[in-house]
């Protein structure tokens, strides 16, 4: 989703993520899944989406579903906040959501620790669907907590390499890299100095250069974050103190935290017609899948190219995965009808015709394997790439935890620091988030 609003609710994450159920949640009560899903109902339908394309298309969503369940009529209410629906799942009552879809994967082991939403294992065995063979192994991975699935993939976010063909011809360049120190040398290659600025940048690695974030480069090193005791594995995970070198000598070797943060601050806004790879002033972007359509809406005069990120040199096996994120969409406990509630939900997750459907509509990831395959999908080639990514069993995604995001708001707090040269020991660093980490989700639980 080309969006601010997803960019805004990580950053509100951790704190939606602690407010999430503040006051007592009822949990998933038996009277919630007695209903009869035959009979004549009405379900509430909660979702973020806002522009005009994006409400259109769940309106379209649900219309299918009415019409193959002609007895379940479903009121359908866009630009929901997490706020607003948190507070709803807290509160219940006759006009409160029985589904609700979240921008936000931060928050899912907020809604399954607290019982706001109810467990989905045992629908999905009543229906006989197996999660782990319908949904991209990420995908899977990012709506459960601790055995309890209480969300499910309501399409995806897959983050690739965003390249501009026409001045990697002209640098010389044959093909986008595939590992990060072919990767390195490339962004040295299409950096063009100018003044005590840059003509044109190869890469902005700063983590404050938009979709450069610290978990989004750990992605492709693969960091296991936790152990088996849950306890943060950010000080002794060689992956991580890897990725982190990796960031820190792309921003020395292309000039320097200040230089890049001067040019930075020049540069146009993320999500405007400006961006820095439409205007051709950064040569690579790593992004997530909506960025195909804006730089073409903003027609660059350029060849625009797509692909994996770069994988470490000793992961080069890996090439083709990605940092997958995406929309999750769960039952209220607070519902009283939760059986008719389950068959929207199975509907817009599990039906490969409604997913590809939704997917060609708004143009993000389909969120089962059965649709990524789909001979009806419809978009630009290039965006097969995001299918690939989101497909490879090797691409990975942030674990649920107690408290939400908060433990990704302390790694990339370390990030903003380390590149600075705030903190110039990273052992000591990730020593001491690591014990931060494990001291805020000891408080949460």
């Amino acid at each position: 989703m080309p969006r601010a609003a997803r960019k805004a609710a990580f950053a509100l994450s951790a704190v939606t993520a602690l407010a999430l159920c503040a006051t007592a949640c009822t949990g998933q009560s038996s009277a919630g899944a007695d209903d009869d899903a035959s009979k004549e109902t009405t379900l509430t339908f909660w979702h973020a989406w806002s522009a005009p394309n994006e409400v259109e298309a769940v309106k379209n969503l649900v219309a299918g579903f009415e019409k193959t369940h002609p007895n379940i009529h479903v009121t359908v209410v866009g630009n929901m906040t997490d706020d607003k629906i948190n507070q709803a799942l807290r509160a219940g009552g006759s006009k409160a959501p029985d589904v609700i879809s979240s921008f936000t994967t931060n928050n899912v082991g907020k809604f399954c620790s607290s019982g706001a939403l109810v467990d989905l294992n045992p629908f999905f065995e009543k229906a006989k669907i197996d999660p782990g063979t319908t949904f991209p192994k990420a995908m899977n991975e990012y709506t459960q907590y601790d055995g309890n699935r209480c969300t499910v993939p309501l399409l995806g976010d897959a983050y690739g390499l965003y390249y501009n063909k026409t001045a990697f011809r002209k640098a010389g360049i044959a093909a986008p890299p595939k590992t990060w120190s072919e990767f390195a040398a490339d962004a040295k290659k299409l950096t063009v100095p100018q003044g005590d600025g840059f003509k044109q940048l190869g890469f902005m690695p700063n983590y404050h250069g938009w979709e450069s974030t610290t978990e989004h480069y750990l992605g492709q090193f693969s960091p296991t974050y936790f152990d088996q005791d849950g306890k943060s594995t950010l000080a002794t995970d060689p992956a991580v103190a890897a990725a982190f070198t990796m960031q820190k000598n792309l921003v020395d070797s292309l000039g320097g935290f200040r230089k890049l943060e001067k040019f930075r601050s020049g540069l146009g806004d993320e999500w405007g017609p400006k961006h820095p790879f439409h205007t051709g002033q950064v040569a690579m972007q790593l992004d997530g899948e909506w960025r195909l359509g804006m730089a073409e809406e903003a027609k660059p005069g350029f060849e625009i190219g797509v692909a994996p990120l770069p994988v470490p040199d000793d992961r080069a096996d890996e090439y083709g995965k990605g940092y997958i994120t995406g929309t999750i969409a769960g039952i209220a406990a607070t519902s009283h009808k939760q059986n008719a509630a389950w068959e929207l939900v199975k509907y817009m997750t599990t039906d490969t015709g409604a997913v590809v459907d939704f997917s060609n509509a708004i143009h993000n990831v389909p969120s089962t394997l059965a649709a990524l395959k789909s001979p009806d999908l419809t978009y630009d080639p290039r965006f097969k790439t995001f299918l690939d990514i989101a497909a490879n069993p090797h691409s990975t995604t942030s674990p649920a935890t107690v408290n939400g995001g908060v433990y990704l708001t302390t790694i990339q707090q370390l990030g903003y620091d380390y590149e600075s040269g705030k903190v110039t020991d990273l052992r000591a660093g990730l020593k001491k988030a690591a014990a931060q980490i494990d001291t805020d989700i000891a408080q949460a639980k």
